[in-house]
């Protein structure tokens, strides 16, 4: 328990967080871009649109550092939308902010409104006017998981930069760095389950190196699908495997230690059977099939239906397409 409070009270997140552009993990064109306006000591209106946990408040706050120095603060303000999403929060302390006059010699301020894509529409109509009222004093970072829910009028207010997942590479060598630092040992499957994990999402890979660095000081993929609640890819291929055999009631039992070993829940297992399934030697006609069957389900359960039951029939499905194959 010491050990475990001793890691918690630092969240590596922040602690590594990068301080400046040239620190930022993968997204070389994005950051040579970003450098490019951090030196003019200008920037339009952005847009980062992309996956979470890639680097998008990450950048916004290294830029906004670079272009305002030791005054950063001062002139940064960041808001997240999903926390207030109406109209009043645009009328009131984002304009409240962009009409105040910048400190420093670089003329203007930057908002960072993250999850801008959680903005209902008459808000986004009214930041829409804003973004040109106050362009003078005011630049505005909008981040956004899905850019298609930005209405087009401020779309097009915006140098829009499109953030993708990161490589395997990336998250390793980022990940290398963290456990040198902190004197932990991880080894070469717990880098590659850690990867796994994380499908690309710098955040959520250091997290679940800091909670499973809280049970040992030396980390494998033992540790890390256990501290996670993730299925062993070997173990979800296995189900899948089983249950295109034919064999339902050994699926079925399969089934059952994943929602009790690991905890997971229906739309879990789903997401892994997804990944797993383009492992699988099948004709591409049935792959198609069963994502299908697998796409039904997944709607299913997000509309409230039993995972239990939900589960069961699609590895009923599953039989019933594996009798058609070979094994």
């Amino acid at each position: 328990m010491i050990l475990l409070l001793s890691l918690m009270n630092d969240i590596w997140v922040e602690k590594y967080r990068p301080k400046n552009l040239a620190e930022v993990v993968g997204h070389h064109e994005i950051v040579e871009r970003l450098t490019a306006y951090a030196k003019a000591k200008n920037i339009p209106h952005l847009l980062f649109a992309g996956p979470a946990g890639t680097g998008k408040t990450t950048c916004a706050i290294a830029i906004a550092k670079e272009i305002f120095g030791e005054t950063w603060k001062q002139n940064f303000q960041e808001l997240n939308a999903s926390d207030e999403r109406g109209i009043n929060v645009v009328r009131g302390k984002i304009k409240d902010f962009a009409r105040t006059a910048p400190l420093g010699d670089v003329g203007f301020k930057i908002i960072f409104l993250d999850e801008a894509d959680a903005l209902t529409a008459d808000a986004q109509a009214a930041l829409r006017r804003t973004l040109e009222k106050y362009s003078h004093i005011c630049r505005f970072i909008l981040s956004a998981n899905y850019s298609s829910r930005i209405i087009e009028p401020i779309q097009s207010r915006c140098a829009v930069f499109r953030f993708k997942p990161l490589n395997e590479e990336d998250v390793k060598t980022y990940i290398k760095r963290i456990t040198e630092n902190e004197n932990i040992e991880i080894t070469s499957d717990g880098l590659d389950a850690i990867t796994f994990i994380a499908r690309g999402d710098l955040r959520k890979a250091v997290n679940a190196l800091q909670v499973a660095a809280s049970v040992s000081k030396k980390i494998d993929a033992e540790t890390l699908y256990m501290t996670t609640a993730t299925a062993k890819p070997e173990e979800v291929k296995d189900l899948l495997s089983t249950a295109l055999k034919g064999d339902f009631l050994t699926a079925r039992r399969k089934l059952d230690d994943l929602f009790i070993t690991y905890g997971l829940s229906g739309e879990d297992i789903i997401n892994q059977l997804h990944q797993t399934i383009y492992d699988i030697a099948i004709p591409e006609e049935k792959r198609m099939m069963l994502i299908e069957k697998m796409g039904e389900t997944d709607f299913r359960l997000i509309e409230g239906a039993n995972e239990r039951i939900q589960l069961e029939a699609l590895l009923a499905q599953f039989a019933l397409v594996g009798k058609t194959l070979r094994f």
